[in-house]
């Protein structure tokens, strides 16, 4: 019997269904704990079958409560979003307009869902009324008609941006007769395709691959409106769209009103606000639920109703004797442990097998059931008073991490939001500079179709000016020969002269330097390689446990960097591995699991970390990770006695300890241990030269994992296989919300309005100010402006012992606002802070915006980040292009590539030393990339790779029409996507991308995507060339047996002009239109693979 079953055939729901039913005056029910709230709210609205708005005081109790009714009920409710909106923030304020419309415009249609849940605060604000709904939306269908000209002018008029390809909410893109819209709150982009003003399909399209997913028969594109700009008559409140029959369920009536209140003080009576009351008055209208632990005095004695529901006993902090405790409720009755995934399951059903195997508490362990699923809070259920008191069984329904004492995580959101790469060639625009990997560097000019001088055919071109005026024209199928240049700093780089000596004795340099560099890591990799250490086995039944807990899912590449370092850990030689990865990428996860399979063998771990907070914070998730689990795990920091830290050290020599987390502390004589098995560094370069030292000494004998924030490029990570052992993160998590960034001038009615929002969601603020010569001055302004809360200040010069001090009364939320300079910027994690400014944003490079901004936005609320200006000091163009690509790209995984002009050169000068920073200016990064690689497999005895370039020249008018693709960028994609493919499967996708993009394509890409074919299909073969010259084609090869078989059958004839040099000739009806590019694909296609060894 389903345990939700088995408490609704309580008689207590019965007579509260019946109650109902009799009248629409408030029905309380008290006595509700925990979770039992939302739970009895459904029961009641499912016995009824009437629909249920389930109203809570804080949007996390409305979080909560959906998460509960969905994992009792099966069923995941509609969440109305609290209005946040303030004025300044277009993206994030169209985000939370268009997930209220959507709602309001679901239930106009009724289409009603069974539950719907919402903070007060949602229901304070107004929603537009159906028909501005209706009047902000096109309706289209297949068949239809609908002038493309007049709906792109409707886009344009509601805000919109035109773009040459739609990224984000808010684009839309014209390409002939296809048009991408992405509106606000939508899931997907859509895709609608025109023959004239019919509409020929409409699609579903992934932004980030831009490829259509699934048809549809219509669509309606709904822009939702600005409910502050709309006028009284325009808006209505939520109550409108609610159906008559619908219960209306308050959670904590008089807490949830009183906070109503509260955020309308704190905002001031904005235009379209509801009072709390009139929201009560407007419930009264339906069937109304006042639901509270305590006995409530809004509700008639005759219309109060008792249940008998307890909440649960604290658990014991040890594991073993919470698991007593969870036994013990057992005697009383059922018992149903709802756990965040089978692997917490199956590890608490062990944990009670135990239990069990004892004996005496056989019988109590086996009542208690597991079951997959997020209650936020357990309760006791003892069916009714009067059952209770005759000894009925009662039902106790516990969450996992309540025995636990594990930290509630949110496993999901209601929008996921994945970061989009950028290709930094794609970046490329004219007066850029660009490396040519043979001439050097050089300006980009820009694209230009030109005929090519022998075939008299057009082309395009990447026009290249170099140091003494002259220009390069290269054609578009040898872009792969072109790289952006991206050097080591800001310093412009002087550019190449065409056939000069300085390009060539540049390169010369570096291939020295790289040669020299890949010697010394190789020398150290052979001494490591050399030297005993401990071979772990492989995964055990707990370790398998463990990672099944993890609330998360794992990225690609933390499941290749974990596959990595257990790799290293089941070898007999000290490990040495980094792992770089940005901003919340889950580092920490991957040394938890390593650290994992050290412990359970029976070693210890050594957590080295460069400051007393991130000793604490990495010691308490440490903790809450490894909860269920027998192993002891303590800090080392000046936080603890004098007394304490030799108590924690003589643990250690005891083998008592193992998991220990300190700073530089660790790294004292007097610290040492029974058997240390693996040391875990994080940020390895905020270290001291002698520290570091002493590391050097470590890593000769232990495992050593070394984690650092630092994105590695993969061109580097690539360059240095074989070098040292390195495990790039560079997949954004699949759960984090972006962070609403807006660049702004200095208001203090926003900064005001904004700290007041952030304090009604219950949480902190980061206010940036980088100059500790005014930080006080900007503090006391920041007292006077918002007086209700509570400030700290930070900055770099503080005592260090001061500023942990300020920092740990942060975290303990002693303070509402901390007033700091940059010291946040990396390693500090603290959830509840959302909101931050950054004064003075122009000052700041486009890395450190990105470091900063990571600080927030790590929790299940929308976070903020407002880039503040000073409005009398005018900006520079640079400082402008800087924070509007931070302002645009706010997704998570943006900073890998956005930020990253210096951070990848910062990551190159951590991995190999500052003087590889001149190398890399001198060449420009990607050829120094390619430069180390080719070293490194010249040092190992490797032969480089052998690829075969087939050289077409056909005479054949091939390129990408501006017509076809009008934007430079696509057009470059286009080409670098055509000389990146290898096979004809990818050529074929090209195609496809192309065809769903942009239509049907002119003669003139057909015959580039057929050239594209024939040239991946001819390399296998060994052909370096192809070339026209009638009657003959000429093909150049490398070794003729190895083309025997292509010309097997061939009509015409065939004749050898020298070892290498085949003259085919052909009849002459095969030069006439497309006809010879059919024939030499038949050709290949015929001839199959290439013979064995050709590729």
């Amino acid at each position: 019997m389903q345990v939700i079953d088995q408490i609704a055939a309580d008689p207590l729901f019965a007579r509260a269904a019946e109650a109902i039913r009799e009248s629409p005056s408030p029905l309380a029910i008290s006595g509700l704990w925990g979770s039992s709230a939302p739970m009895a709210a459904g029961i009641v609205a499912r016995r009824l079958q009437r629909p249920l708005l389930l109203v809570t005081a804080h949007l996390d109790d409305a979080d909560n409560a959906r998460d509960d009714i969905e994992t009792l009920f099966g069923t995941t409710p509609e969440v109305l979003a609290a209005w946040e909106g303030l004025p300044g923030e277009g993206a994030a304020a169209a985000e939370i307009a268009a997930e209220r419309t959507a709602l309001c415009a679901r239930l106009a249609a009724d289409d009603v869902p069974d539950a719907i849940v919402a903070p007060i605060q949602a229901l304070l604000a107004s929603v537009p009324t159906a028909a501005t709904l209706d009047a902000n939306a096109v309706d289209l269908a297949v068949g239809g008609r609908r002038d493309p000209r007049q709906l792109v002018e409707w886009l344009i008029a509601h805000g919109f941006n035109r773009q040459d390809q739609v990224e984000q909410a808010g684009d839309f893109a014209l390409r002939g007769g296809i048009l991408d819209v992405l509106v606000s709150g939508a899931v997907d982009a859509i895709r609608i395709e025109f023959f004239d003003d019919v509409v020929e399909s409409i699609r579903v399209f992934e932004v980030g691959t831009q490829r259509s997913i699934r048809a549809l028969d219509r669509t309606r594109i709904a822009l939702p409106p600005d409910t502050a700009r709309l006028s009284a008559d325009q808006t209505t409140h939520f109550f409108e769209y609610l159906p008559k029959h619908a219960i209306v369920a308050f959670v904590e009536p008089a807490e949830l009103q009183e906070f109503g209140r509260t955020v309308l003080k704190r905002l001031g009576p904005p235009p379209g606000m509801f009072t709390v009351e009139a929201i009560v008055r407007l419930a009264a209208q339906r069937a109304t639920l006042h639901l509270s632990r305590f006995t409530s005095e809004a509700a008639s004695p005759e219309r109060a109703l008792s249940a008998a529901t307890s909440a649960l006993p604290a658990f014991d902090a040890k594991p073993a004797d919470a698991v007593q405790q969870l036994v013990a409720l057992g005697d009383e009755g059922r018992v149903i442990v709802y756990c965040d995934n089978q692997g917490e399951a199956d590890r608490l059903r062990e944990l009670l097998e135990q239990v069990a195997a004892s004996g005496a508490a056989a019988t109590a362990a086996s009542a208690i059931d597991t079951a997959t699923g997020f209650l936020s809070h357990g309760f006791r259920w003892s069916m009714t008073a009067e059952t209770a008191s005759r000894g009925r069984a009662a039902v106790s329904l516990v969450a996992n991490r309540e025995i636990f004492h594990r930290y509630s995580q949110r496993h999901r959101l209601r929008r996921v939001t994945t970061g989009r790469p950028i290709d930094s060639f794609l970046d490329l625009q004219p007066g850029d500079h660009v490396v040519h990997v043979v001439h050097g560097i050089a300006q980009f000019m820009g694209m230009k179709t030109m005929q090519k001088a022998a075939s008299r055919q057009l082309e395009e071109f990447l026009a290249l000016r170099f140091g003494d005026g002259a220009t390069l024209h290269v054609p578009s199928s040898q872009i792969d020969l072109v790289q952006k240049y991206i050097g080591a700093g800001a310093a412009r780089p002087r550019l190449s002269k065409l056939g000069g000596t300085r390009w060539k004795a540049a390169r010369a340099r570096v291939e020295e330097a790289v040669s020299d560099l890949a010697a010394e890591l190789l020398r150290v990799q052979a001494e490591r390689d050399a030297r005993p250490g401990t071979a772990f086995p492989a995964d055990t039944a707990w370790q398998r446990e463990f990672e099944e807990s993890f609330i998360y899912a794992e990225t690609p590449d933390q499941l290749a960097a974990l596959a990595e370092i257990k790799r290293d850990q089941s070898r007999a030689r000290p490990m040495d591995r980094l792992v770089c990865g940005d901003v919340g990428y889950g580092k920490t996860e991957l040394a938890i699991r390593a650290a994992f399979k050290v412990v359970e063998f029976g070693r210890q771990v050594a957590v080295l970390v460069p400051t007393t907070l991130l000793a604490e914070q990495h010691a308490q998730t440490f903790r809450e990770r490894l909860a269920d689990y027998p192993f002891s795990i303590e800090s080392l920091s000046r936080l603890r006695s004098r007394k304490e830290q030799g108590d924690i050290l003589a643990r250690a020599r005891r083998g008592q300890i193992d998991i220990l987390i300190g700073t530089h502390r660790l790294l004292s004589r007097d610290v040492r241990f029974a058997d240390l098995g693996l040391v875990i560094i994080d940020e390895e370069q905020r270290f001291g030269v002698e520290h570091k030292e002493r590391l050097k000494l470590l890593r000769a004998t232990v495992d050593v994992l070394t984690l650092t924030a630092t994105p590695i490029p993969r061109t580097l990570h690539m360059a240095m296989i074989g070098l040292r052992d390195i495990s790039a993160l560079a997949t954004p998590p699949l759960d984090r919300r972006s962070i609403a960034t807006s660049v702004t001038h200095a208001s203090p009615e926003l900064i005001r309005s904004a700290i007041l929002r952030e304090m009604s969601r219950d949480g902190q603020v980061y206010f940036v100010h980088n100059r500790v010569k005014t930080i006080d001055r900007i503090a006391d302004q920041l007292r006077a402006l918002v007086p209700e809360a509570r400030f700290l200040v930070g900055h770099g010069q503080m005592r260090p012992e001061e500023l942990e001090d300020v920092m740990l009364r942060f975290v303990r939320r002693e303070a509402d606002v901390l007033v700091c300079t940059t010291i946040i910027e990396s390693g500090l994690d603290i959830p509840s802070c959302n909101t931050m400014f950054i004064d003075q944003a122009d000052t700041f490079g486009l890395a450190d915006l990105h470091q900063l901004r990571g600080r927030v936005g790590r929790y299940k609320h929308r976070a903020y980040c407002y880039l503040m200006l000073s409005p009398d000091r005018p900006m520079t163009d640079a400082a402008a292009r800087r924070l509007k690509a931070i302002e645009e790209f706010s997704d998570l995984g943006a900073g890998f590539q956005l930020a990253m002009r210096d951070l990848e050169i910062r990551g190159a000068g951590n991995l190999l030393g500052a003087e590889q920073s001149g190398h890399i200016a001198a060449v420009g990064y990607e050829m120094y990339c390619r430069l180390l690689e080719a070293a490194v497999r010249r040092m190992r005895g490797e032969a480089p790779p052998v690829t075969v370039e087939t050289h077409l020249e056909l005479n054949f008018e091939a390129y990408v029409p501006r017509h076809y693709v009008a934007s430079d960028r696509q057009r470059m994609e286009i080409y670098r996507r055509l000389a990146g493919c290898r096979t004809p499967e990818e050529v074929a996708q090209v195609e496809t991308d192309l065809v769903d993009a942009f239509g049907k394509a002119p003669p003139q890409v057909d015959t580039l995507l057929a050239l594209a074919d024939i040239r991946v299909r001819a390399a296998p073969w060994k052909i370096r060339s192809i070339v026209r010259r009638e009657p003959d084609l000429i093909f150049t090869v490398d070794d003729l047996k190895h083309v025997e078989p292509l010309f097997n059958g061939a009509a015409g004839s065939v004749r050898l002009a020298d070892a290498r040099t085949i003259h085919w000739r052909l009849p002459d009806t095969y030069f006439h239109g497309q006809t010879l590019l059919r024939v030499l694909k038949q050709r290949f296609v015929q001839s199959a693979t290439a013979p064995a060894g050709a590729a």
